[in-house]
């Protein structure tokens, strides 16, 4: 993918502020449910940060480590006939594990933890597998635990959404989580497992699922 074609798409991100919905299918044509859209919220990233792969626990050029529980976060992108979406960009953003976003518009008078790389992104394999190393996702004022996630597929819209603890009692408090439907929530959360041991201490698997929904000429 060409840094020309990035930047459209980043664009393209940044005017789905608010989007909630999936377009339309027609049921016959699915054998798996996309994953709900939702909003790309106040913080995603103005501009991405110099080091920006696929480990938001280290920030090159510094030796310290993000604080929060490592957590190893793991999935496949495929469409709605199970077919794997290879060779796409997946982004993540989130806040540190003092609930603050690398963003100039999270002002709180919050310590910020410049170890933590905020946002990164990676390619998915042959298979439509991509992989993350981040923390835990915390809460900040007004939201439940999450981590935003956006995906870049050729010749459709990005599919923007979020990532939620399953079983976290303060799901039900959210004004984001309860806007998609009861029966659609399991395709927005995910488990996080703790491990028994290494410098991992939770482990997460999240697929996604694209619509066919292409770009409007």
């Amino acid at each position: 993918m060409t840094k020309s074609t990035i930047n459209r798409l980043r664009r393209k991100l940044l005017t789905l502020v608010g989007i909630v919905g999936v377009a339309p299918h027609l049921a016959w044509a699915e054998t798996l449910l996309p994953t709900p859209r939702q909003s790309t919220g106040p913080f995603y990233p103005e501009q991405l940060p110099l080091d920006d792969d696929n480990d938001l626990t280290r920030v090159a050029g510094r030796n310290g480590l993000a604080k929060g529980q490592n957590t190893d976060l793991s999935g496949r992108i495929v469409d709605t006939n199970g077919h794997p979406v290879t060779g796409v960009r997946i982004e993540i953003w989130q806040c540190d594990a003092n609930g603050r976003y690398h963003h100039p518009r999270d002002n709180r008078q919050v310590v910020l933890d410049d170890n933590f790389q905020g946002h990164g992104h990676t390619i998915t394999d042959a298979e439509g597998n991509y992989r993350f190393r981040t923390i835990l996702p915390v809460q900040y004022p007004g939201r439940t635990p999450h981590i935003h996630t956006a995906v870049f597929p050729l010749g459709h819209d990005p599919l923007v959404t979020q990532i939620y603890i399953k079983d976290e009692p303060r799901n039900a408090q959210d004004f984001l989580f309860n806007r998609i439907p009861v029966e659609r929530r399991p395709l927005v959360m995910a488990e996080f497992k703790p491990t028994s041991g290494g410098d991992t201490e939770f482990v997460a698997h999240f697929n996604l699922v694209i619509g066919a929904t292409p770009q409007q000429a």
